[in-house]
């Protein structure tokens, strides 16, 4: 991934170390003056306006000169670090971040369009990012201290967050925030983008709509949570659906959704509920569909064994750079949780269960594209048989630095299209011609 220095959007640039002394003064200043418990009962509007109120008195008692704009900044800190995170809320409210990464107290990088930058919001102190990331994990009930010294949580937004502190960090705190995308991303969107093509969009489109059990693979941040989201959203409204999540993220909009998380264990080191735990529970709610947010250990045999009796069109992520070696994850999660079971065996219910794998890569230039849609076929011996359907080419970069290539259909027809066409839902073959997809991006 590039790494760049870009601060031209970052207002906190222009503040100088004698505006943040002034602000850290009145800051101080406020906590003993304001009741903070009171304020946390009035609408956030009125507390803001209370809290700007007293910065301008303490403003205007300053004897060096302060432009409007930077008073502003100032006020916009210190409502933030009473009233909600810190310098993150200026980095939250930008729509353009995709990550948050805070590697130190005074190094902070953020992810925009697929590229690290830093910027120069920082925190005073170690002792000032582990308040935040105290107030941020007490808040969903969870703890972080030095017997558990890191934790997985979420903000109010749905964004997932990962802390972990001395002694296991040791440059002091660091966090790490994937953002929560508010407005749902549609398959015309990544069509636009060219992270896909009409024609793929139509293929997983009816493998959906056919009941096709699902896997989306890809590497950290490709994108597959939000294509699992997409492809929810082709789910019938009249179909029971269960999600599981280690952190919930999917936004499906069906009337007829439950929603299941995970629970880490609490002080004491009881009451952990796991993913298969929750897989196992939901069989027992009658689900047309299971989705689970990513597959990640013992779990995969009860998801295997779901999509093996019964309830097709079940859908899940999991991370691999490829569709065989996301084939090949699976086969290893099961073989880690203990299962003693012949090779042979777990890869034929691998073959039985998953019709589709679909494989996401985030590339140099940033940009997310689905690099292959593959048919799960069946065995051949001991091994797994997959047919590639559409392909992504690479052909070099532009001069831009931007990925040259094109989206190709391979001329394979899918076994499974005969099984839709049962279903009525006809997939015209001149969708897997090979010129099908001759555009280029």
């Amino acid at each position: 991934m590039e790494f760049v220095n870009n601060q031209k959007n970052d207002p906190f640039s222009m503040l100088t170390a004698s505006d943040m002394e002034t602000k850290q003064e009145i800051f101080g200043q406020l906590l003993t003056q304001l009741d903070l418990s009171v304020l946390e009962t009035l609408p956030p509007e009125i507390a803001k306006e209370k809290i700007a109120n007293s910065c301008y008195q303490f403003l205007n008692k300053q004897t060096r000169p302060i432009s409007l704009d930077v008073r502003q900044i100032l006020i916009k800190l210190i409502t933030d670090e009473i009233l909600g995170l810190g310098p993150l809320e200026t980095l939250l409210e930008d729509p353009t971040i995709a990550d948050i990464l805070v590697n130190s107290y005074d190094r902070i990088f953020v992810e925009r369009n697929g590229k690290l930058e830093q910027v120069s919001v920082q925190f005073y102190d170690d002792k000032h990012l582990l308040n935040i990331i105290d107030r941020i994990v007490s808040s969903v009930g969870r703890r972080i201290d030095e017997s558990s010294p890191m934790v997985d949580a979420r903000l109010k937004d749905g964004s997932r967050i990962n802390a972990i502190i001395p002694p296991l960090a040791l440059d002091g705190p660091a966090l790490s925030i994937r953002r929560f995308t508010v407005d749902k991303l549609q398959a015309q969107q990544l069509i636009d983008y060219g992270s896909m093509t009409q024609p793929m969009a139509d293929l997983i489109q009816a493998a959906v709509l056919g009941k096709l059990n699902i896997l989306i693979s890809g590497g950290t941040g490709s994108g597959k949570t939000t294509l699992l989201n997409i492809l929810s959203g082709y789910i019938p409204d009249n179909e029971r659906i269960i999600t599981i999540e280690d952190s919930a993220e999917l936004q499906l909009q069906q009337p007829h959704t439950v929603r299941l998380e995970t629970r880490p264990a609490n002080i004491e080191g009881k009451g952990e509920v796991t993913q298969r735990e929750l897989v196992k529970n939901c069989l027992r709610m009658r689900p047309d569909r299971i989705i689970i947010g990513e597959v990640r250990g013992s779990e995969a045999i009860d998801m295997l064994a779901a999509m093996n009796t019964g309830h097709e069109g079940s859908m899940t992520t999991l991370h691999a750079n490829t569709p065989r070696d996301g084939l090949g994850r699976l086969e290893n999660m099961i073989c880690m949780a203990g299962f003693d079971m012949p090779i042979h065996n777990i890869r034929t219910q691998i073959s039985s269960a998953i019709d589709l794998v679909v494989q996401l890569q985030r590339q140099e230039d940033g940009k997310r594209r689905i690099t292959s849609i593959q048919e799960v076929t069946g065995m051949e011996g001991d091994m797994i048989t997959m047919s590639e359907i559409f392909t992504f080419r690479r052909e070099g970069k532009n001069e831009d630095g931007s990925i040259k290539g094109r989206y190709a259909a391979t001329g394979v027809v899918p076994t499974f299209a005969r099984k839709l066409k049962d279903k009525g839902i006809d997939i015209p073959h001149s969708l897997f011609t090979v010129d099908m997809l001759s555009n280029g991006f």
